[in-house]
């Protein structure tokens, strides 16, 4: 059983010793830290804290620690109830709360649950409210509220309909063209709160749909995480025939991959690339993606005249930093994962579905007549298993000098762009690995030039 505790917040299986798993004493602890530095740090006077959750078994037990805890800090909480990653976040602004607490353990399996930590913006902390919140709980430097000065408890379920609101008055979302199209699409769930909030979006943009594992028991039917080996279902329903379109969400409804009409997969790093095409042709600017995702999104910026390409480090609150220092008008991961300004600074499963489904309709494309636009890569993923008494540091400024007359960027580790591939190496920050993650036109010339590089790794290490 494992607790792994991050700047991003606290995650682990359920059950088992206190200091081993996420359990009630560890969630009381962690978030009477956050509840601490949201005190000391924010500006907003509301006093209130949102608190979300996705379907997980576990929800329920881990929201009652969490709210209860919340209140005993002197803290007012909003809890919306079963709702996505993003919904949490614009109810943060929405209700002008001081933070919000998301339980969620995104793509991880269902024996596992998880505190993610927004601060007033309804944005992830950054790493120094991180590792604060680590050094707090770990000291247990907290202070509890007197009997007159408990915080009280609210419910609200109105805020899955203000997300739905907030993605069709999107001035890029044209709902009319949606329903002009008759789009028929599938969508794959995964026993979570997709399956309460997509129906809504869907019946309000005029679409015909056919769900699956759509009811939010928690008891994922298949691996959460929207990959193509996980999808068999929702391929097999696409190779039919009868759908335009197909929408894969994770547990938390951040992440969106995509199906073609004939049972492909479009391709989770292609999303973003999509999304990102269209929102430039009408609002020109630039673009941020992690250092690990595709190249794709890098040329299809340049096709536009002023708009230029930025790489972040690898974690959505790095995404949106370098969002934000470069005016960036999209942006996000290449996990499916986007994030589009002009609605929230988080990524958004719904935001992107309603811009997907607005250009389509405009060009009056088949799914993979669209996806057949862009160009080609394949990404290979692998890892370089060491010792601990490896300097995994030393090894990475040597593979930067090394190769010190390609585009190389060490902001997250070392990533090498040769001419048409590139190779990151991603050093872990809890085992002793490195991971690699390679691009080329091919997933064969990507997995060579990745192990190319590992064995120069290996040779090292030696």
């Amino acid at each position: 059983m494992t607790l792994i505790k991050s700047i991003s917040g606290i995650r682990g299986t359920i059950g088992g010793r206190a200091g081993d798993t996420l359990n009630p004493l560890d969630i009381v602890k962690f978030t009477s830290a956050y509840a601490t530095i949201i005190r000391r740090t924010t500006k907003v006077t509301s006093n209130k804290i949102v608190v979300g959750r996705d379907a997980r078994i576990s929800g329920e037990m881990v929201k009652n620690v969490v709210c209860g805890t919340l209140m005993g800090m002197g803290f007012d909480v909003v809890n919306i109830g079963l709702a996505s990653t993003p919904t949490t976040e614009i109810a943060v602004t929405m209700e002008g709360a001081c933070g919000g607490i998301i339980l969620t353990a995104s793509h991880n399996p269902r024996m596992w649950n998880a505190l993610k930590l927004l601060n007033e913006k309804g944005e992830f902390l950054n790493k120094a409210e991180g590792e604060e919140v680590l050094r707090i709980a770990e000291a247990e430097d907290f202070e509890y509220a007197d009997v007159d000065h408990l915080g009280k408890y609210i419910e609200d379920d109105s805020y899955d309909q203000k997300h739905i609101d907030m993605v069709k008055n999107l001035e890029l979302v044209d709902v009319e063209a949606i329903k002009a199209r008759k789009f028929k699409v599938a969508f794959d769930a995964v026993n979570s709160v997709g399956g309460i909030i997509l129906p809504k979006l869907f019946d309000q943009l005029g679409v015909e749909y056919t769900g699956m594992f759509t009811e939010p028991t928690g008891d994922f039917q298949h691996n959460p995480e929207p990959l193509e080996k996980n999808l068999g279902d929702i391929k097999a329903l696409m190779q039919k025939g009868e759908h335009d379109i197909a929408f894969v969400v994770d547990p938390d409804v951040d992440r969106l991959a995509l199906f073609c009409e004939d049972g492909t997969m479009y391709g989770e790093e292609y999303t973003l690339v999509t999304v990102a095409d269209y929102i430039l042709q009408h609002t020109p600017g630039n673009t941020v993606s992690n250092l690990s995702s595709t190249r794709a999104l890098r040329d299809v910026t340049r096709k536009y005249a002023g708009c230029e390409y930025n790489a972040a480090a690898v974690g959505e609150v790095n995404v949106v930093t370098k969002m934000r220092e470069t005016n960036a008008v999209i942006g996000g991961e290449g996990n499916g994962g986007v994030i589009y300004p002009a609605a929230h600074s988080g990524r958004d499963a719904l935001v992107g579905i309603a811009l997907i489904l607005t250009y389509l309709a405009k060009k009056g494309m088949t799914t993979s007549e669209l996806r057949a636009t862009y160009p080609p890569y394949q990404i290979a993923k692998n890892r370089i298993d060491l010792t601990p008494e490896t300097d995994v540091d030393a090894i990475l400024a040597q593979v930067k000098e090394m190769y010190k007359d390609e585009e190389v960027n060490d902001i997250d580790g070392v990533k090498i762009d040769f001419p048409d591939k590139w190779v990151h190496l991603r050093k872990s920050n809890t085992e002793p690995i490195i991971r690699v993650y390679s691009e080329a036109a091919t997933m064969e010339e990507a997995d060579e030039i990745g192990k190319k590089i590992m064995d120069v790794v290996y040779s090292m290490a030696k």
